[in-house]
């Protein structure tokens, strides 16, 4: 009897039915002050950054030449299908979370539970990673300015001769965090400033590049065969999701049922389009064996004599690459808000500032963790804990939309996943076949990070949710 209570209490789902009621309800609560337009930018400012500035040169002089165009493309295709199952939810569902809180409404509330644990460590580790990243780029100009920076402060240790910390990848992070903690307001007015800097600065690249383009740098397209320009999709697409640390917004947004899924959908198209462009420009300029895998844009601008546009070049990576640690922390700290209101987690955590309206607590936290890991472990190692969370958070939201189409079909829905459901279930095989390509180091560190989480599940979660005496 016991065992069957408890695989009932496991499968509990949070009421859909009662979305508006549970929106109203007593309770820390977030500000909805975000229109259409912050939150498309928001979710630009997540999927453009890395995948540009570094992965495109990357994957064009190792992986796949000038195929890496249909890398993009392959990977566009792949995140596209979860898109459109993310743009369902986040119009039926308008509550903080994204994919914690769609998984605990549709599969029950272990399912959310694993996935919102999941996910906790791999936006977090996200935001280091591109801390560290970023923090590179500062370096190299500072240098390139004559100045002389101290060895112990530019890496974490392992990293170098002397390195002991990445001070700038650490204090950067907890910038971002004071950023979140003025109020989502003013930290998305920022953010749209920002990524509007950031896409006019990859416009600048294209429109200047495109009159230097040479047609027989696209000659062989698949120096690498087909399996090239697969292989590099699995690569780059890390580069085309960010959309769904955007969706965690949604309790924040003015009309988050009409605007979050045009909010994904416009986020995914703008990103994908100037990607397109910038591949073409980038394997059009230079022959691909040329093309440099940390600073391809760069190193090609300088090939045909524009060093200047070079330097804005590196300017623009940072500033996009700045964009990408807002938009994570921002959803990480939204699904460990919405985790602790729903008593999964001490509801010490879900407390909000009494005038700003934003997890302060939470924020400073992820402030703190992702500043440990950017300062002192290496990139290698951080980026190794990216990875499967957001796979398996896809898995998840594309199964889901699934079950629920067919489960309660007469739910309102502002926005209906076409081709039901083979473009869900299409998202649902690329994301397992892309899990394939993951070391065997990052299953086990995804393992003992699991193990951790159903500890507290099973010791604290399960008997503290609200929903376990209903």
């Amino acid at each position: 009897m016991t065992k069957l209570r408890m695989g009932e209490g496991i499968l509990r789902r949070k009421p859909i039915e009662h979305i508006e009621e549970t929106k109203a309800t007593a309770g820390p609560r977030l500000d909805r002050s975000l229109g259409l337009v912050q939150l498309t930018a928001i979710g630009v400012g997540g999927i453009i950054g890395a995948g540009i500035f570094t992965l495109a040169g990357t994957v064009a002089n190792e992986t796949a030449g000038p195929a890496v165009l249909v890398s993009f493309l392959i990977a566009g295709v792949a995140s596209a299908c979860a898109a459109l199952s993310y743009a369902e939810f986040a119009g039926l569902i308008p509550k903080a979370g994204s994919a914690y809180t769609y998984g605990y409404a549709v599969l029950g509330e272990f399912a959310g539970w694993f996935i919102g644990w999941d996910l906790l460590l791999e936006y977090t580790a996200i935001v280091a990673v591109v801390a560290i990243g970023i923090s590179g780029y500062f370096s190299f100009l500072v240098e390139e300015m004559g100045a002389n920076v101290p060895h112990w402060m530019l890496g974490a240790p392992g990293t170098g001769s002397g390195h002991r910390v990445d001070l700038f990848a650490a204090v950067l992070c907890l910038l971002i965090a004071g950023l979140l903690n003025l109020g989502i307001r003013s930290a998305a007015r920022f953010e749209t400033f920002v990524v509007v800097l950031k896409v006019l600065v990859v416009l600048l690249v294209i429109g200047v590049g495109v009159f230097h383009v040479d047609s027989a740098n696209y000659h062989p397209f698949f120096p690498f065969g087909i399996s090239g320009a697969f292989t590099g999709a699995a690569t780059v697409f890390f580069a085309v999701f960010g959309y769904d640390a955007m969706s965690t917004a949604a309790e924040e947004s003015r009309d988050a049922q009409r605007h979050m899924p045009k909010a994904i959908i416009y986020s995914l198209a703008i990103s994908m389009v100037l990607y397109v462009a910038a591949c073409l420009v980038l394997t059009g300029m230079q022959d691909y064996k040329g093309i440099d895998p940390e600073s391809g844009f760069s190193t090609a601008f300088k090939s045909v004599g524009l060093s200047g546009l070079a330097d804005v070049i590196a300017v623009g990576a940072i500033i996009g690459i700045l964009t990408v640690m807002f938009t994570f922390m921002l959803g990480v700290t939204r699904v460990w808000f919405s985790m602790s209101r729903d008593g999964l987690l001490p509801g010490w955590f879900a407390r909000t500032h009494p005038t700003r309206h934003v997890p302060t607590r939470v924020t400073w936290i992820v402030g703190a963790a992702s500043a440990l890991l950017a300062g002192f472990v290496p990139i290698g190692e951080a980026a190794e804990l990216t990875n499967i969370g957001i796979l398996l958070a896809f898995v998840v939201v594309c199964a889901a939309v699934i079950v629920l189409r067919y489960r309660q079909p007469e739910l309102p829905r502002t926005f209906r996943t076409p081709g039901m459901p083979f473009v869900p279930a299409l998202g649902v095989v690329f994301s397992v076949w892309l899990i394939t390509f993951l070391k065997w180091q990052t299953w086990v560190r995804f393992a003992v990070w699991f193990v951790i989480g159903c500890v507290i599940y099973f010791g604290y979660s399960y008997k503290r949710s609200r929903l376990a005496g209903s």
